[in-house]
């Protein structure tokens, strides 16, 4: 991968496989599998970004039908490597084709990310996808984070601080276009002797903006909350659920 642009689909996931579950463990995906599986209502699951499983083998162990799209074999090879892994099946491609024969009452995408979509219209091919491939109950869900414009410098830079513990010191340096909507993000870990880096690179959307690519797939929101709990939305949330159904 040594040669691969960062902004190629799978890139991240490629660079970041052998970390990622450490990354990411202080992340509980309980809530999200708990809605998750009363949005599924006993129908099929497709999960876009699938990963390394975090969602998906928790979702799959409590009965529901889980498949997934991804662009990284190396996170794909570590969702294998789980118990359950195996008996998910799993596309390698770019989710914004979704790529995946028949039709699911659920298609999610979430941990923001959506927004390894680089692109307006690599956007609005993935909800035009989904929509095609939604039974006619399905919904289609996204998490992602609320963009805060505040937390960069007037020269568009942002430097924070993610995780501080005994094994590790995780920061993150970004510089944002907002003309485009693009972050492009080092994400630094520090531990013990080793200094590791992990470019991620996004096109942030809106809610409402997501509500118009939704419009143009024929979709319609159903309901917006602030968690996987189902908190209120409003102003001051930082992220949203986003869940979409056929207009």
């Amino acid at each position: 991968m040594a040669n691969t642009p960062d902004d190629a689909p799978g890139a991240y996931g490629e660079r970041i496989a052998a970390d990622y579950d450490d990354l990411h463990a202080h992340v509980d995906p309980g809530d999200a599998v708990e809605a998750l599986a009363r949005l599924a209502a006993g129908g099929r699951v497709l999960e876009l970004g699938i990963g390394t499983g975090r969602i998906a083998l928790p979702l799959a162990a409590s009965g529901v039908e889980v498949h997934g799209i991804d662009a990284s074999e190396s996170m794909v090879a570590k969702l294998r490597a789980k118990p359950g892994g195996e008996a998910i099946p799993v596309t390698i491609g770019d989710f914004a084709d979704a790529g995946v024969d028949g039709e699911f009452e659920l298609i999610f995408v979430a941990f923001n990310t959506f927004f390894a979509l680089l692109t307006q219209r690599e956007q609005v091919r993935c909800v035009r996808n989904v929509a095609a491939r939604l039974s006619p109950r399905g919904v289609f869900v996204v998490e992602a984070f609320v963009p805060d414009l505040c937390r960069y410098d007037h020269a568009g830079h942002a430097l924070r601080t993610h995780r501080v513990d005994a094994e590790r010191v995780l920061i993150s340096a970004s510089t944002l276009d907002c003309v485009q909507q693009r972050i492009s993000t080092r994400l630094v870990s520090l531990g013990g002797q080793a200094v590791t880096q992990y470019p991620i690179e996004i096109r942030y959307v809106w809610p409402s903006e997501l509500d118009l690519m939704a419009q143009l797939a024929g979709l319609g929101l159903r309901a917006r909350w602030s968690d996987w709990r189902g908190g209120a939305f409003d102003a001051a949330s930082s992220s949203h659920v986003s869940i979409y159904e056929r207009a």
